[in-house]
């Protein structure tokens, strides 16, 4: 069975509310004199922060689906805090929830995270990022990301020039993907000099700030010499513009790349200010951890022929957005209102 059957299983069944024999359950069981319904299944939804444009959709998109199929879904938002997640996962398994879906704020540490709700009989989904010893993996496909946005960046400067990398939080398995598919899909022309790499850094919590500095120490290394910036987030492709923009390069159209499609940095490619976004559309990603926190609250099977060191995955795709399909990605699937992008709406 591959992931796709094994997803739409998962679906059909929570839908009718079967159990776990198949047979369907009857949804108010004190219409036909049995017993009141037991509560709906406590889910924790653990994310690493709601300060990002995106987190918030997450949050939304989530907990409906998760409501959708019976279950009494619960936030918290660790402001990218170490710490501070840890306490909250101690907090929400005194809730008693029967699966944990977290986005990690270092995936390394959160496989201490597994190990309590293990301890206390709850089950663990990684969501978007890894996180070891995981029950299940929900994320978009981050390496394809990394190389549409090099696969542009070498069309854009006909495979020459000098690069700047702008990494995410170091240690956080979403950046090292990403920037995982930078450096292979580079390499040739990395190897051949054709490609200079004149900065890479990483970024705590991918500030905007911290990368708006870091391309302006690029800018003054490479004397104003750039030919491409490649940002592993909305957020610090806004930095890059910005950097650009103050240093009086934008004339010299610089690329710039982003990835999340935050409104602010679709209306920048809408502007010309920056070059391309990547979609990792919300939607689909945030129902399908849904899906798979009530199937496995319900103690159901997860087809998965996909695995990350053990770990059953099931990964969302992701798009490159241009001036050329803003109105169809975007508008019209709802994932932005026309009003949000006023830059885009001539196009």
């Amino acid at each position: 069975m591959n992931i796709a059957t094994g997803y739409l299983l998962v679906a059909a069944c929570l839908s009718m509310s079967c159990g776990r024999s198949g047979t369907t359950v009857p949804r108010d069981s004190a219409e036909s004199g049995a017993a009141p319904s037991l509560p709906h299944p406590k889910v924790a939804f653990l994310l690493a922060t709601l300060q990002e444009e995106r987190y918030k959709k997450d949050q939304a998109y989530f907990e409906a689906g998760a409501r959708q199929r019976g279950l009494d879904p619960f936030t918290l938002s660790a402001d990218n805090d170490n710490s501070r997640q840890l306490s909250q996962v101690e907090d929400a398994l005194s809730r008693k929830p029967r699966v944990l879906v977290i986005d990690p704020t270092d995936s390394a540490a959160a496989g201490g995270y597994v190990a309590k709700a293990h301890a206390q009989g709850a089950l663990v989904v990684a969501y978007d990022r890894t996180i070891p010893g995981a029950d299940f993996y929900v994320a978009h496909d981050s390496f394809r990301v990394g190389v549409l946005q090099a696969e542009e960046a070498i069309k854009a400067t006909h495979a020459k020039g000098n690069y700047i990398l702008l990494d995410g939080q170091s240690g956080h398995s979403v950046a090292s993907e990403i920037t995982r598919g930078y450096h292979e899909t580079l390499r040739p022309y990395l190897d051949s000099g054709a490609i200079t790499i004149v900065m890479e850094k990483n970024h705590d919590a991918w500030s905007p700030e911290q990368a708006l500095k870091t391309v302006e120490d690029a800018i003054s290394k490479a004397k104003g010499n750039i030919q491409a910036i490649l940002a592993n987030n909305s957020g610090m492709a806004r930095g890059a513009v910005q950097a650009v923009q103050a240093a009086g390069l934008s004339p010299r159209g610089i690329f710039i790349a982003g990835a999340d499609a935050d409104a602010a940095n679709v209306n920048y490619v809408c502007e010309g200010k920056q070059s391309v976004e990547v979609l990792k559309d919300i939607r689909p990603l945030a129902e399908q951890a849904a899906v798979i926190a009530a199937a496995l609250a319900n103690g159901q099977t997860i087809a998965a022929n996909k695995n990350a060191q053990g770990t059953p995955v099931i990964a969302v795709p992701v798009v490159l957005i241009t001036t050329e399909n803003v109105k169809t990605r975007l508008i019209d699937s709802g994932f932005h209102s026309a009003d949000a992008l006023p830059s885009c709406l001539s196009r």
